[in-house]
């Protein structure tokens, strides 16, 4: 069989969400396809990445912002591309604000901290982290937590992101720096840092 025939055979279905602010489809996507697999080969968005493929290292998290505005880390490698049809994502090109040429003018609070903590070495697990972080952070924002429970909540909302080069404590001190200089993210804190 030639590889046109097999390609013809591949079932296809139009999908069509909302990523980094820009609508994007419908585009005939292979039904089957892995989300990470279409951010990488369709939409050249390859700053989440493949670890583990079994959605246990969460190097592939991107954000999901749900209807109500709130967000969730979600995990492309074992997610479906279709399963995000009509939905809205973050990926990590979509964290910073970027200028009409692409030039990053603003990183975000998650994104400074980590660069000021030092918080990657690798690099790998990074984009995962930020969006793991980002979608805490903003949890903490409607559902605060008394200043005494910070550290174990951030442990809570990180302990699936694996980070082969041993990252953590940088990671959760930079998670809980933004989460102490986000008005309304804890609840009766007394700088403890």
């Amino acid at each position: 069989m030639s590889k046109e025939a097999i390609v013809a055979r591949i079932e296809k279905k139009p999908l069509s969400m909302t990523i980094n602010g820009k609508k994007i489809g419908p585009i005939d996507v292979p039904v089957g396809m892995p989300m990470i697999d279409f951010l990488h080969h369709y939409l050249n968005l390859t700053g989440t990445h493949f670890g583990c493929g079994e959605g246990v290292c969460h190097a592939c998290t991107v954000v999901e912002v749900k209807s109500d505005g709130s967000m969730v880390d979600t995990r492309t490698c074992i997610a479906n591309a279709h399963s995000f049809d009509g939905k809205t994502i973050i990926t990590i090109e979509g964290q910073a604000k970027t200028d009409a040429s692409g030039n990053v003018t603003q990183l975000t609070p998650i994104q400074t901290a980590f660069i000021e903590k030092f918080s990657f070495q690798c690099g790998y697990c990074t984009s995962g982290f930020i969006a793991g972080a980002t979608a805490f952070i903003d949890r903490l924002k409607r559902e605060p937590v008394k200043r005494a429970d910070l550290e174990t909540a951030i442990e809570e909302a990180l302990n699936d992101h694996i980070c082969r080069c041993t990252g953590y404590v940088r990671y959760y001190e930079a998670v809980r720096d933004v989460a102490l200089a986000t008005p309304g993210c804890v609840i009766g804190q007394e700088d403890k840092r």
